[in-house]
C-alpha cells in the first residue's frame, strides 16, 4: 500500500485523506499542537506532530514535514492549498527526497508564483494581459512615473502575493504615495519578498477561471469555467460553475487560451487560469494558481470527478484518460464559503468552539469542513468553517438549494457569514448577473449593513 502524507489541515486535509482511503491509499496527516483532536488528524491513518500553534512554525516548517514524511515512508505528498503548497522550494525538497509532490513541477512554480514573471511570459506569447509597469517598480519614484503611463485607477500588487494579500487599488498619485510602501511591507512579511508591480484596475470586471489538468505525457484538458466574482478584499466568497452569463463564443475562447497557457508554460497537474473579464466581452489573463483551488467542488459537481483522484494519478505517472470531446458539464453548482467572522461588525474573526452544528444534507447538497460539534477554530489559521455546495440541473434552481442549504445550516458557539451569503444569492444584481470584483464592497455591503446596525 502506497503511502500519501497530507501536508496541511481543516477541509482541505479531510477532502484529501477521503480521496485516499477511496483509491486504497494510506493517509498520514501532519498537525500542529493546536490541531491534536482535529477531524483530519482523526480521520487519517496515522498523524504526526510537526511543532507548534503558529503556522511558520508547522505547517510552513519544511524541514518537520519532510521528516514526518521520510519517518512514515511517504510515497507521494499532497501539499493541499495555502500553507507551501505553491512554493517550488518545497516540491524541490520533496522531489530530492524521493517523495513525488501531488502538484505541478518546481519549474513551472517559479514561473508562474512570481506573478510578474508569470506576465512577462503571457506577454512574449501572445496571450492577452492586463496593461502595466513594465517590470517591478522598486520607488515610489518608479511607481509614480510608471502610474502616469498607465492611468488611473490601478493596482499595486506583490509579485509573489496570493490569497487576496498584497493587492491595493489606488485611485490617485495621493493615494499611490501612501498605499505604496505599505504594501511593499505587507508582500515583505507575507512573502519574504517586498517586490511589486502595477497593473491598471479594471472597473467593474468579472472573475472568471478554467479548471486545467494536464498528465506527464502533454495531455492538456480544461473543466470548463467558475465565476469567482463575488470577492470581498480580494477573498472569494460565493463561487459558481459554470460562469453564467457568458456568451458561448467567449467561454470557448477563454477556456481554449487556458489551454494554451498551460501548454506553454509546460504544465503539468492539477492548476487554475485566471482572468478578468470586462463587460464588453475582453478578457485578460490575471494569474495562474499551481495548485488545486478552494473551489474546485463545484467543478466537480458539475463533471462528476474528483480532481484530488485525478491529481494523484497523473502524480503517479498514468495517463489522463478523458478526452476534451467526452467532457461535457450538467446542471450548475454554487459554492459558498461559511467563515467564523462577525460582518456586521467589520467582518471581526469570531474564534471559538462550535458548541454544536446542524447540517443541511438531501439531494444535490454537499458539505466540505474541517470541523464538528465540539471542536475549536483557532485565531492562528483560516477562518473557513465549511463550504456548503449546491448542484441542481439549471441556475435557478441551485440558487433555491443554496438558500433552502443556507436556512438549514446551525452553528452554535461562534458568530459566521451564513446571513450574508443568503443575501447575497438573494440579490436581484446577483440573480441578474449584474455583479463585478468590487460589488460586494461598493454595492452590496452597504445595503446589508443597513440593515444590520
Amino acid at each position: 500500500m502506497q503511502t500519501v502524507l497530507v501536508a496541511n489541515r481543516g477541509e482541505i486535509a479531510v477532502r484529501i485523506i477521503r480521496t485516499c482511503k477511496k483509491l486504497g491509499l494510506k493517509a498520514v496527516a501532519v498537525y500542529s499542537e493546536n490541531d491534536e483532536h482535529a477531524l483530519h488528524v482523526r480521520l487519517a491513518d496515522e498523524s504526526v506532530c510537526i511543532g507548534p500553534r503558529p503556522a511558520d512554525k508547522s505547517y510552513l516548517n519544511i524541514d518537520a514535514i519532510l521528516a514526518a514524511a521520510k519517518a512514515y515512508r511517504a510515497d507521494l505528498l499532497h501539499p493541499g492549498v495555502g500553507f507551501l503548497s505553491e512554493n517550488d522550494a518545497f516540491a524541490e525538497a520533496c522531489a530530492e527526497a524521493g517523495i513525488r509532490f501531488i502538484g505541478p513541477q518546481p519549474e513551472s512554480m517559479r514561473v508562474l508564483g512570481d506573478k510578474e514573471a508569470a506576465r512577462k511570459t503571457m506577454i512574449a506569447n501572445g496571450f492577452p494581459v492586463v496593461p502595466g509597469s513594465e517590470g517591478t517598480v522598486e520607488t515610489l519614484k518608479e511607481a509614480v512615473q510608471a502610474a502616469k503611463c498607465i492611468g488611473y485607477p490601478l493596482m499595486i500588487k506583490a509579485t509573489k502575493g496570493g490569497g487576496g494579500k498584497g493587492i491595493r487599488i489606488v485611485e490617485d498619485a495621493c493615494a499611490l504615495e501612501r498605499e505604496f510602501p505599505l504594501v511593499r511591507r505587507e508582500a515583505e512579511l507575507a512573502f519574504g519578498d517586498g517586490s511589486v508591480y502595477l497593473e491598471a484596475y479594471l472597473p467593474e470586471a468579472r472573475h472568471i477561471e478554467v479548471q486545467i489538468l494536464a498528465d506527464m505525457h502533454g495531455n492538456v484538458l480544461h473543466l470548463g469555467t467558475r465565476e469567482c466574482t463575488l470577492q470581498r478584499k480580494n477573498q472569494k466568497l460565493i463561487e459558481e460553475a459554470p460562469a453564467a452569463n457568458v456568451a458561448a463564443k467567449t467561454l470557448a475562447a477563454i477556456e481554449q487560451t487556458a489551454v494554451d497557457i498551460a501548454r506553454v508554460v509546460g504544465y503539468q497537474n492539477a492548476g487554475t487560469v485566471e482572468f478578468l473579464l470586462t463587460k464588453d466581452g475582453r478578457f485578460f489573463f490575471m494569474e495562474m494558481n499551481a495548485r488545486i483551488q478552494v473551489e474546485h467542488p463545484v467543478t466537480e459537481s458539475i463533471y462528476g470527478l474528483d480532481l484530488i483522484k485525478a491529481q494523484i494519478q497523473v502524480a503517479l505517472g498514468h495517463h489522463l484518460r478523458m478526452a476534451q470531446e467526452n467532457l461535457v458539464p450538467r446542471g450548475h453548482a454554487i459554492e459558498c464559503r461559511i467563515n467564523a467572522e462577525c460582518p456586521a461588525e467589520q467582518f471581526r474573526p469570531s474564534p471559538g468552539v462550535i458548541k454544536s452544528m446542524q447540517l443541511p444534507g438531501g439531494n444535490g447538497i454537499r458539505i466540505d469542513s474541517g470541523y464538528g460539534t465540539g471542536d475549536e477554530i483557532s485565531p492562528y489559521y483560516d477562518s473557513m468553517v465549511l463550504k456548503l455546495v449546491a448542484f441542481a440541473d439549471d441556475r435557478d434552481e441551485a440558487i433555491r438549494l443554496s438558500l433552502a442549504a443556507l436556512g438549514e445550516l446551525l452553528i452554535d458557539g461562534i458568530e459566521h457569514n451564513t446571513e450574508l451569503a443568503r443575501a447575497m444569492l438573494s440579490d436581484a444584481d446577483f440573480r441578474s448577473g449584474n455583479v463585478h470584483t468590487m460589488w460586494i464592497e461598493q454595492s452590496f455591503l452597504p445595503r446589508f449593513l443597513r440593515g444590520h446596525p
